[in-house]
């Protein structure tokens, strides 16, 4: 175990969200920490739900948050397939192996019997866990049964002659299970598919896996894997149970929140390196201060010692203005170049126009930048400028052109603006004058103006947007007002 190997093992039951973002994240963070290996595995044994479409949006989410893996679906690897469906051959040898040393036994009890033997335990207040009784069948008695074709599932024998099962969690500490309360579970359902805790013991066992981090609702799972695992008589990774991530009301993070799946958040506006850092910080930090952490200080610092028992809260408002920062630091050629391609996804931009123009993308990426805290909000703040005319907004209408003095500034500005060169000098000096000589308040000036040319009360910087929108387009649109 002198090489550090971990994995992220999603179900492609639905989308990834915030959970098992967080979950990949930390292992990604550390493996690379440790010049070790990141696995992503995918646990599809669930056929009625998990879906090629769910395989492909979860390595979407994936390689949009930036995280590589270095063995996997499309990365390949020694240890594949990476594929449960497709490790069929795996688990029946483990089966095999653990018949032959007696780690596991045939139970011939049906549903049915088993839900009778539950609800009397439980009515009499006893263990309502399976009562082994086919444990006590002889090798002779269980192959005959066998044999004959009666239906059975493979369970694990639990060692009766062991007090506890001690797991060395790196988060939590160590957490003791007795094995009086652990049933002897099904490893192998009657058409021999495997169940999940068997399954993930196996893979994690081949795949030589010797860090297991994960959520902590998976603390119950982990002394069934040990076991397998010791009956596998393989080396037993070492353990990390992640705490959970609650809503702003103190219960599980779900829909009823908001946005959970990472595919989601991109769609309102949220950019991976932010999402990256969000996530990173619920339940981890660097110093308890430092709160913008890209992915270079994360992988150089990241370790489970500093990963809290206590549950994460989830704060939107927070992660917005964490994404804000992230745009505002951008310089002016990365933030343009996103620009384009949101522009481009609505029809109002291209990268060849970008690549013809990239002074001009330039002098508009900090005019936008600096006033957001979503990517979302770049269309309505820009398209102004990328379309032949406005649509003036019925509110901004009556409230700032239908009131007196509207049509005389606009007016004003027309022939003032048609008399200049086009540049921000004389743009801002023609337009300066403008209150003094109407005897206006500057706003009353002003906002007539950035309606006629934006449709709105909302824009970018007046003269820096005069300035981009051109002349002719400027005139066009102030005479179109007026």
């Amino acid at each position: 175990m002198s090489e550090v190997r971990v994995r992220f093992a999603p179900s492609p039951t639905g989308e990834l969200h915030l959970g098992g973002a967080r979950t990949a994240i930390y292992n990604w963070a550390f493996a690379r920490r440790n010049n070790g290996t990141f696995m992503l595995r995918i646990e599809d044994t669930d056929q009625e739900r998990s879906t090629p479409e769910n395989t492909e949006q979860i390595l979407r989410s994936m390689r949009w948050l930036g995280l590589d893996w270095d063995e996997g679906p499309e990365a390949g690897g020694e240890y594949g397939p990476y594929f449960q469906m497709q490790r069929m051959d795996n688990y029946r040898a483990a089966l095999e192996k653990l018949k032959a040393n007696e780690g596991i036994y045939p139970c011939f009890c049906t549903p049915d019997e088993l839900a009778a033997k539950r609800d009397d335990a439980r009515k009499a207040g006893g263990y309502s866990g399976y009562d082994r009784v086919c444990r006590t069948l002889s090798k002779k008695d269980a192959q005959a049964r066998i044999d004959a074709g009666e239906p059975h599932v493979w369970r694990l024998a639990v060692p009766l002659d062991r007090d506890e099962v001690v797991i060395h969690d790196l988060v939590h500490g160590d957490t003791a299970f007795p094995t009086s309360a652990l049933d002897d579970y099904i490893v192998a359902r009657t058409d021999g598919t495997p169940t999940y805790n068997f399954a993930a013991s196996v893979d994690d066992t081949d795949m030589k896996i010797t860090h297991i981090i994960r959520g902590d609702d998976h603390i119950s799972n982990t002394p069934k894997q040990v076991l397998t695992i010791e009956a596998l008589g393989a080396p037993i990774p070492q353990y990390a149970h992640l705490p959970m991530i609650w809503g702003p009301d103190g219960k599980k993070l779900s829909k009823r929140h908001g946005a959970t799946s990472v595919e989601a958040f991109q769609d309102e506006g949220i950019i991976p390196e932010a999402l990256l850092n969000y996530l990173a910080l619920l339940g981890w930090s660097l110093d308890g201060e430092t709160t913008v952490i890209d992915a270079d200080m994360l992988t150089e610092n990241f370790s489970l010692e500093r990963i809290s028992k206590n549950p994460a809260i989830f704060d939107t408002p927070k992660l917005e203005w964490l994404n804000g920062v992230y745009l505002r630091d951008m310089d002016a050629g990365d933030f343009a170049k996103r620009m384009v391609g949101i522009l481009e996804a609505e029809g109002l931009s291209s990268f060849e126009d970008y690549e013809s123009r990239k002074d001009w993308y330039h002098e508009l990426a900090p005019l936008v930048n600096e006033r957001i805290k979503l990517t979302t909000e770049i269309v309505p703040m820009v398209r102004f400028l990328f379309v032949d005319g406005v649509e003036v907004d019925e509110n901004a209408r009556t409230k700032v052109l239908d009131k007196e003095g509207a049509t005389e500034a606009i007016a004003a500005a027309r022939n003032a603006l048609a008399e200049r060169s086009w540049d921000m000098p004389s743009i801002e000096a023609a337009l300066q004058v403008l209150p003094e000589q109407l005897d206006a308040k500057p706003r009353f000036v002003f906002q007539p103006l950035r309606v006629a040319i934006t449709g709105t009360t909302v824009s970018p910087p007046l003269f820096e947007s005069i300035a981009l929108l051109g002349r002719e387009k400027t005139l066009a649109r102030l005479d179109a007002c007026l």
